[in-house]
């Protein structure tokens, strides 16, 4: 250690951290990863959340127990009331209860983080990373892919697929989109596999992929049960961190603190830091050290559901078949961002969670808005950090989400009217779906019915923003450092400029993989 303590105390060992953590011991820093939740080994992780499909895990109180933030809720909209927001707690984070989604966004995406004022993230720039966290089996030899990574991806062979998989790639292909065999190749556009992080059939999280091989290291301590109060300074120097362990507070030193507690807890330990807007900190008592846009910001992505009764035969067999294997990312309009919708299979839909009978008659087809624009706020309730803040999600707020859900779920509905559809579906739709197909031919009335049904999808982000330091939405530079202060950074989702247009793990890795090498 230095005679300050560690060289580096990265808080919270989810996608990001975990990654980061890993590849700065790698490199000989001293660091000291803690984590909120439970520290465990791969081997003691409950066998239903290696299941392909993660609804096994969510219909069982036991597994759930201790790896899902409690007390966690998010309003979606302004027509909604609070509701559970889930977030993976302990090492893992949320890719240790997660669909197992390995999806990169496209490349246009950093061309926009780029003009947004996030230099040095751009294409060329974050490539290398998505492939060196990698072990693609199919694609791995492409030069925008990578073999022998950490993180394995899987496709699911179409003979293997689930009845609405099938269902909704032949409906969209019908209906004119292109079949992309690899949605990861840059600039993919059209009906793919979904690519999954998985090996053998069961999930590889990033506790599997980074941190088991690397808990001998003599350079790496993982410490579990830790629960980050805030950061300390000596001026504008962050110094160390407090931690709540077991009741019993404490404290550990480092040259440089690296929060990456996720899109939810990264900002709510900078507020309770200080560092956040000046009236909602001194509200609660809080001294400001930053008057910075901490919690503002956040994403998500806005879904939208029509549900699929199913026949018997193609309804999910096993509780172990797989939720989802095909997605179709497409462009709303000729003018529009390059892929900023996504319809999704869903093969066994959240009508389904509550029903113990894992055949239950319930598919859907999913569309959500992949190139988000409305923005939401996350607030402290109070300066306890057990106490959980508030989430706005303000989803389609921005009138060019609402009317592109709008067009979307009618075309969804179109969809699943395809003859394909229907072979699966056991009576009409109609039936199924009463107060949607009511409010479809009136504007007014869909848009009602979106405000008051609409679903995120558990991809926070944007609630530190990047950007150029002299923009009033950034709370940290290009380099992931908090404005105003010196040895602190944000490394997670929260410092995305905006919601990626795919899910959100492998492009936190990536962040976690991409800042171990930059900084010093």
């Amino acid at each position: 250690m230095t005679e300050t303590g560690w060289d580096v105390i990265v808080v919270g060992a989810g996608s990001a951290g975990g990654a980061l953590a890993v590849r700065s011991a790698e490199k000989g820093k001293r660091v000291l990863l803690l984590e909120a939740g439970p520290n465990y080994r791969s081997a003691s992780m409950h066998q239903a959340w290696r299941s392909p499909n993660p609804i096994k895990a969510l219909l069982d109180p036991t597994a759930m127990e201790g790896l899902v933030w409690t007390g966690l809720d998010a309003a979606r909209t302004e027509k909604q009331v609070a509701a559970p927001y889930w977030r993976g707690r302990g090492v893992g984070g949320s890719s240790s209860i997660n669909g197992q989604i390995a999806i990169r966004p496209p490349m246009e995406d950093f061309d926009d983080w780029v003009r947004w004022g996030c230099t040095g993230w751009g294409p060329t720039e974050v490539l290398p990373y998505f492939a060196k966290l990698e072990d693609d089996e199919e694609y791995g030899v492409k030069d925008y892919h990578g073999r022998g990574g950490p993180t394995p991806i899987y496709r699911m062979p179409q003979d293997n697929w689930g009845a609405v998989d099938t269902a909704l790639c032949s409906a969209a292909l019908s209906a004119g989109h292109a079949w992309a065999a690899d949605v990861n190749a840059p600039h993919a556009i059209g009906v793919s596999p979904y690519p999954i992080n998985s090996r053998s059939g069961q999930r590889v999280s990033v506790n599997d992929a980074y941190l088991e091989n690397a808990r001998d290291s003599t350079t790496l301590t993982i410490r579990g049960d830790a629960l980050v109060d805030q950061v300390m300074f000596a001026g504008d120097r962050a110094i160390g961190v407090r931690i709540i362990v077991n009741g019993t507070v404490a404290t550990e030193h480092a040259d440089e603190i690296i929060l990456s507690a996720g899109a939810v807890h990264s900002p709510a330990i900078l507020l309770r830091s200080g560092i956040g807007p000046a009236g909602q900190l001194r509200g609660l008592g809080i001294e400001v050290c930053q008057d910075l846009p901490v919690g503002h910001g956040l994403q998500d992505h806005p879904m939208a559901v029509v549900s699929i009764p199913l026949i018997d035969e193609a309804g999910i067999q096993s509780p172990d078949d797989r939720h989802t294997n095909v997605c179709v990312r497409y462009t709303s309009k000729p003018d529009a961002p390059v892929g900023d919708m996504m319809f999704v299979s869903q093969n066994q839909n959240v009508v389904a969670m509550a029903n113990p009978d894992m055949r239950a008659l319930a598919g859907a087809f999913g569309v959500w808005v992949n190139q988000a624009h409305s923005r939401g706020i996350l607030n402290l309730t109070s300066s306890d950090p057990t106490d959980q803040p508030q989430i706005h999600s303000r989803m389609l707020s921005d009138e060019r989400d609402l009317s592109r859900l709008r067009d979307g779920i009618r075309d969804l509905v179109d969809l699943a009217r395809d003859p394909a559809v229907a072979a699966i579906t056991h009576g009409p739709l109609e039936t199924e779906n009463k107060a949607l197909f009511s409010a479809l031919d009136s504007d007014s009335a869909l848009d009602d019915y979106l405000l008051a049904t609409v679903s995120d999808v558990q991809h926070a982000t944007s609630t530190c923003r990047m950007g150029e330091p002299g923009n009033k939405d950034t709370v940290v530079d290009p380099s992931c450092r908090v404005l105003g202060t010196d040895r602190l950074r944000v490394v997670d989702a929260s410092i995305f400029p905006s919601v990626p247009r795919a899910n959100t793990n492998l492009t936190a890795i990536m962040v976690g993989e991409l800042m171990a090498d930059r900084i010093r």
